[in-house]
């Protein structure tokens, strides 16, 4: 980490709105705790935590500039809810001087996800979605129970499933990646149970 983390929470608090900046403290939070839990870097996941939403509100004219530089995965474009995930990766790049490559891949891949994610990014993918500063318990509660009961694989398809159901529930595109993570940690997590 090149920047303090003084310097980096004035940035986000002058490059994002309220409820977002509580989130990524949070999220950061969250991260942290979920390190301690699984054995992984508290610190660095604490500060990946913190920076993860760091283009979420960019102007979009200045987000689709920086997309169209980017080679990305079949489907990362499908939903312009997940494009601050990339082009955080060049802001995190850009502004705090980020060259590490676990914190980087986090970021990228914190709102789509992967198959075969590493727990550091798994961390960061569920610390975004079950932080208690701004995301309802009723939401998070069930995640938190998976991740207690079943580790973050089930926590992990929790989060799928739900997110499947909205997009089915709201008749939204559903990205392939999200049907074949879906798909493959239902697989893995019905060979552990």
């Amino acid at each position: 980490m090149v920047c303090t983390i003084e310097y980096i929470n004035n940035w986000l608090k002058a490059n994002l709105n309220a409820e977002r900046y509580e989130h990524s403290l949070g999220t950061a939070d969250c991260a942290r705790e979920l390190a301690k839990k699984f054995g992984l870097n508290e610190e660095k996941a604490y500060f990946t935590g913190l920076i993860h939403d760091c283009a979420k509100c960019l102007p979009k004219d200045e987000t689709m500039a920086i997309l169209k530089d980017l080679s990305l995965e079949d489907g990362e474009l499908c939903n312009p809810k997940t494009h601050h995930a990339p082009v955080g990766v060049v802001i995190a790049k850009r502004e705090f001087g980020v060259d590490d490559e676990e914190v980087l891949s986090a970021i990228r891949w914190h709102t789509l996800g992967k198959v075969n994610m590493t727990d550091f990014e798994k961390i960061i993918f569920l610390a975004d979605k079950i932080e208690t500063r701004t995301r309802p318990c009723e939401l998070c509660e069930p995640i938190r129970t998976a991740l207690e009961d079943g580790g973050l694989d089930a926590a992990l398809l929790i989060c799928y499933e739900n997110t499947i159901k909205s997009l089915v529930d709201r008749r939204l595109t559903i990205c392939l990646i999200t049907i074949e993570i879906y798909n493959a940690l239902l697989v893995k997590c019905k060979k552990c149970s």
